[in-house]
């Protein structure tokens, strides 16, 4: 099969084999599990992590990378805690974690070129997601690679508040996030409904 008989994924954009789509469905299954009834904040990521260590809502819980940022920045701690009460607590303070392309990039996608256009492209089905669907009270981009796309957030009337580390987003997915896990840790703390 080529990439001419591939269609393309509605959640990402990208060209889709079977694989790619039972692995999106999987990601959906699990994080459905979680998903607040009522969404207080959006956590968005640009392209969900290849390795399901790093996927928050994966069976494994493993938390490394992206999921552990993200659960230190939201203040839930996994001591003593098993994955399901620890995920629980994500959902039940009314956090969701989601992704502009809901898949991880493709073998051979590491062009910054190239995944640009691919957020550009799917920026009306996020902005429809987040009106029609999510309605959180407010939305944090926690990916460098949403700092393109920032104004066309801005403007979008997404219906909630665009929370920002100085102007762009809180850069969990760089080579050192630790500053910016603890600026988030910060402003979630002093934004969150602690009811929620």
């Amino acid at each position: 099969m080529t990439n001419t008989d591939l269609l393309l994924c509605d959640g990402c954009g990208q060209p889709a084999s079977s694989e790619h789509i039972a692995k999106r469905l999987q990601r959906l299954e699990w994080t459905t599990r979680y998903r607040p009834l009522h969404i207080g904040t959006v956590l968005l990521g640009a392209f969900a992590p290849a390795d399901d260590a790093e996927f928050l809502y994966a069976e494994g819980g493993e938390f490394a990378g992206e999921a552990k940022n993200v659960l230190a920045s939201s203040g839930i701690s996994r001591n003593g805690k098993s994955v399901e009460a620890t995920l629980t607590e994500f959902q039940r303070a009314g956090f969701l974690l989601t992704y502009a392309l809901e898949c991880p990039l493709n073998a051979g996608v590491s062009d910054p070129g190239a995944i640009q256009a691919l957020l550009r492209a799917r920026l009306p089905a996020l902005r429809a997601r987040i009106r029609r669907s999510l309605r959180p009270k407010r939305m944090v981009p926690i990916s460098s690679f949403l700092e393109p796309l920032i104004d066309q957030l801005k403007d979008s009337e997404l219906g909630c508040p665009l929370v920002l580390d100085g102007g762009i987003p809180f850069a969990l997915d760089s080579a050192a996030p630790r500053p910016a896990v603890a600026r988030l840790s910060e402003v979630l703390a002093r934004t969150v409904d602690p009811r929620r």
